[in-house]
């Protein structure tokens, strides 16, 4: 058996360390292959393809973060601390304010980061609807102060907002990426190592170095993106020699690769099964409490996922070191009702192999206590809309939960209150919401910890969300390639010190 200790996350949250240089992004030596001294194209196959336009408000955010395009005014380091990305420094100014000093930098469109243009992009990003998950219940406003330093008021006051501004969502970009009013069109105007220059719909994207980057010029002199939702399409291209770099490897491919392609990695990423409390079966409490009930999560680690996992905790799995201890009982739960046949319609996505399987054990042991069930499989970009619009009694999500703040309130502002902007589960619930926003409004460090335990026992008492199991990611990389950054919160892969 496989042991599965991890130290993660949270800066200001005050966790354990990671392993030290794990998102660093410089590969060692200078070196190149024969390719002129201008270093080789990296190809890379991702699991999700755009599922909302390349628009950086949603999922395709992380996509575009991964692949070096964009970035923000902050980014999160390897202890889970707020560290400068396009701004070099920051201060607090009372209780409602922060300023943001900009270090020189470049958009790929030729124009300067100046503070006029991180305060217009942050302002689209407010204005944006749904509004990215990193600003679930957060209003802010962005104002140019002088030549170098953008001034953010908070209409609360917001302890946390140096890591709120590391998310993928809340990238800068230039002011030719809003020219469009019905979107907004990162290719060409963001500020990162790799420029995208074509995008194939679903199928590919063309990536160059962009030589004026602030961090120096990667060592690749681009990318080759592919996007392959089959996990193990993926696998048999990356040991074909297809691929330098694969994304997600699933589990039952794990052993086809060696110990040297092999690359796993620690997360904050829970596998969870989501009822929805507002309509359809689950908006009875007591149907979600016999749902609840039904679950078996015991097999999902070591049957499903083979050893790359760990058992069910709660939203937040043993990687959040702090949790365990001061994780307490869920509150409010209803009793338990008879299924008596009620029907599900449960659904979830094949761009993490294991969740289909994930789905047909849950479906199962829902059958087996008396419910009937209609499982859908599609791939996630022609799923997420049908998801967040409620039309599913239950969804198996892979989550995530440090993804897009660092911060463990976010994840729960945005995923289970009224007004989330990633609400699956499409709970609202009063005391959710009270407790959620207790807890968002906490600058200690210790007392943010156990409120957000609190808030947890409150979502888990509503059985709206019944984590199932907490996983770890592989990436398959080939032997040649230096400097891939293994990333726990999954927002970056290549950086400038990746090649081969």
């Amino acid at each position: 058996m496989r042991s599965h200790r991890r130290s993660r996350l949270l800066a200001p949250l005050m966790l354990a360390p990671l392993i030290a240089g794990c998102f660093a992004s410089g590969g060692g030596d200078d070196s190149r292959d024969g390719g002129g001294g201008d270093g080789a194209r990296l190809r890379v196959a991702l699991a999700f393809p755009p599922a909302e336009n390349l628009s950086p408000y949603g999922a395709d955010a992380t996509l575009l973060s991964r692949l070096g395009v964009t970035e923000g005014l902050t980014a999160l380091d390897a202890n889970g601390s707020a560290a400068p990305a396009l701004a070099e420094s920051w201060r607090r100014d009372g209780d409602k304010v922060w300023e943001f000093t900009l270090r020189d930098a470049t958009f790929q469109d030729g124009g300067d980061v100046t503070p006029a243009a991180v305060a217009d992009s942050l302002t689209r990003a407010t204005d944006a609807k749904p509004a990215p998950a990193a600003l679930a219940g957060v209003t802010l406003s962005a104002k140019a102060q002088g030549e170098r330093v953008v001034r953010i008021t908070t209409a609360e006051p917001d302890p946390v907002l140096p890591l709120r501004l590391s998310s993928p969502s809340l990238a800068v970009l230039s002011g030719k990426a809003y020219a469009d009013k019905n979107r907004v069109d990162p290719v060409g105007h963001a500020t990162g190592p790799f420029e995208l220059t074509e995008v194939n719909g679903a199928t590919s994207a063309t990536l160059d170095r962009f030589d004026d980057y602030w961090g120096g010029r990667a060592q690749a002199s681009g990318i080759d993106a592919r996007f392959i939702a089959d996990g193990t399409a993926r696998a048999n291209a990356l040991r074909t020699g297809e691929l330098d770099i694969a994304e997600a490897v699933p589990v039952a491919q794990a052993a086809t690769l060696d110990d040297k392609t092999r690359r796993d990695t620690a997360t904050t990423r829970t596998t969870s099964l989501l009822l929805n409390a507002s309509s359809g079966t689950f908006e009875d409490a007591g149907l979600r409490a016999a749902a609840r009930g039904a679950i078996d999560t015991s097999v999902f680690a070591e049957d499903v996922y083979e050893g790359y996992a760990d058992p069910s905790a709660g939203i937040y799995g043993p990687a959040v070191t702090w949790a365990e201890g001061k994780r307490t009982a869920p509150v409010g739960r209803a009793e338990a009702e008879k299924p008596g046949g009620a029907t599900v319609n449960l659904a979830t996505y094949d761009n993490r192999p294991e969740l289909p399987e994930v789905a047909q054990v849950v479906k199962q042991q829902l059958e087996k206590a008396g419910f009937k069930v209609k499982l859908t499989v599609r791939e996630y970009s022609r799923l997420e809309g049908d998801a967040l619009a409620g039309k599913f009694d239950a969804f198996v999500l892979a989550r995530n939960t440090l993804l897009d703040t660092g911060d463990p309130v976010a994840v729960l502002a945005g995923d289970y209150t009224c007004d989330g902007g990633f609400n699956i589960a499409q709970l609202c619930d009063r005391d959710v919401d009270r407790a959620v926003a207790e807890a968002v409004g906490i600058a200690d460090t210790a007392k943010r910890q156990d409120a957000a335990m609190a808030a947890e026992a409150r979502i888990l008492g509503t059985d709206a969300v019944v984590p199932l199991v907490h996983q770890r990611i592989i990436t398959g990389v080939a032997d040649s390639v230096q400097g891939v950054i293994l990333d726990p919160y999954e927002r970056t892969l290549v950086g400038t010190g990746t090649r081969r």
